[in-house]
């Protein structure tokens, strides 16, 4: 039976041992590009997101991620706008922290100014399932709000025009949405920006224990656990969440803190 000589075996060793570091070489030379790459997407799909789209767009927002490690920066007019855009934030895929030092700017807008109103109707509508924040257009002139986009009943439309009235500062308000047919309103929401508005909705509801419930959301399936103070709480936040755009089914594993 042959076997391999010294030499053979020594040749053999340096080959693989060649072999590894072109290969290790190889994965540290394209690591940068990969982790830039990466970086590039998550930046990428916080501007895509529905949140940053429908919300965020008019403020000063500034995102940069280095190896999935996010700094948030920039101004905002709206207190609700910095917290949502570091929720939507967290939940990008590559993400492994997020660093907000947004800030909310001094000279603040006035209250009932006329881009102070838009920015709380657009922010209003985002907390009901029954209309649609994506695709209503909202322009204010001296108090009155003018809606337009589209909606697909008359009876959303009209709901759109009611929560719009119940803003702070709003004198009156001219609907000029058209009605369209459901499959035309259809609009697949990003699971991020559906956590973001599921944890805005619960905080805003104060008689929920937002800081305990957890929230993850997966192809618009949205899983919330925690502690409770009360059954009646954990149907609270069920409700709440079923009415947040883009969720289409809620798992509730919240629990009663019985101490």
């Amino acid at each position: 039976m042959k076997t391999m000589s010294d030499a053979h075996v020594i040749t053999l060793k340096n080959s693989f041992l060649v072999a590894s570091l072109s290969l290790a070489t190889l994965l540290a030379l394209n690591t940068p590009a990969f982790a830039s790459n990466a970086d590039e997407t998550i930046e990428s799909s916080f501007k895509k997101s529905y949140v940053y789209r429908t919300y965020l767009k008019d403020e000063n927002i500034k995102i940069t991620s280095k190896e999935g490690a996010v700094v948030l920066s920039g101004e905002v007019f709206d207190d609700a706008h910095k917290p949502m855009a570091e929720n939507t934030a967290e939940e990008l895929f590559g993400v492994k922290s997020v660093e907000n030092k947004i800030v909310i700017r001094e000279d603040r807008l006035a209250a009932n100014s006329d881009t102070w109103i838009r920015m709380k109707v657009q922010t209003a509508l985002v907390f009901h399932t029954q209309v649609s924040a994506s695709k209503t257009e909202v322009y204010v002139t001296n108090g009155v709000v003018t809606l337009k986009g589209i909606a697909t009943s008359e009876a959303r439309r009209d709901l759109t025009t009611e929560y719009a009235k119940k803003v702070e500062g709003v004198k009156s308000v001219l609907n000029h949405m058209k009605l369209v047919k459901p499959e035309t309103m259809a609009e697949k929401i990003d699971d991020a920006s559906i956590t973001a508005q599921v944890k805005m909705t619960l905080v805003v509801h104060r008689s929920t224990s937002a800081m305990r419930t957890s929230v993850k959301t997966k192809d618009g399936v949205v899983t919330v656990g925690g502690k409770a103070q009360n059954y009646a709480e954990i149907d609270l936040v069920t409700k709440l969440v079923e009415d947040v755009d883009g969720v289409a089914y809620i798992v509730n594993t919240m629990s009663v803190d019985k101490n």
